[in-house]
């Protein structure tokens, strides 16, 4: 079956530890995000296969972990909450010159509603990505 993606990128002046900060805690997505609230379903599991949750206006998405590399590198898959299938996230900072190189991607499997979420995320992606940056960002200054 063929793939949808999507795909936001920036560099900025944030280290990756400021970023990672904000990547690795569900908790605080719902403070720099779009999201109404987010965290995990189970608060005391936060590694490889927690679920964590973010809520966007009425639709509550469904993630599980399924890899940490601290500092640089995060995936995670959907499981409940949008209607996708094999829907896998990765998220990847990279030291750039004087910041960090910021790759969050996305791709699932390409069916009717995939291709109608695709078009959500295609906006959906820099959003976040412009909100992850600049409060990674806000963190540094102060």
């Amino acid at each position: 079956m063929s793939k949808l993606h999507v795909r936001a990128e920036a560099t900025t002046r944030a280290t990756p530890q400021a970023l990672w900060a904000l990547l690795a805690d569900a908790t605080t997505y719902a403070q720099w995000g779009p999201w109404n609230t987010s965290g995990y379903e189970d608060p005391n599991a936060r590694g490889v296969g927690a679920l964590r949750f973010m809520r966007y206006g009425r639709r509550t998405t469904v993630e599980r972990i399924l890899e940490l590399v601290e500092g640089r590198r995060l995936a995670y898959n959907v499981e409940r909450g949008i209607p996708v299938r094999n829907y896998r996230a990765v998220v990847v900072l990279t030291p750039a010159d004087g910041g960090t190189h910021v790759d969050w991607s996305a791709e699932w499997d390409s069916t009717l509603l995939g291709r109608a979420v695709q078009r959500k995320l295609r906006t959906l992606y820099p959003d976040v990505m412009t909100r992850l940056v600049a409060a990674a960002e806000a963190a540094v200054t102060t």
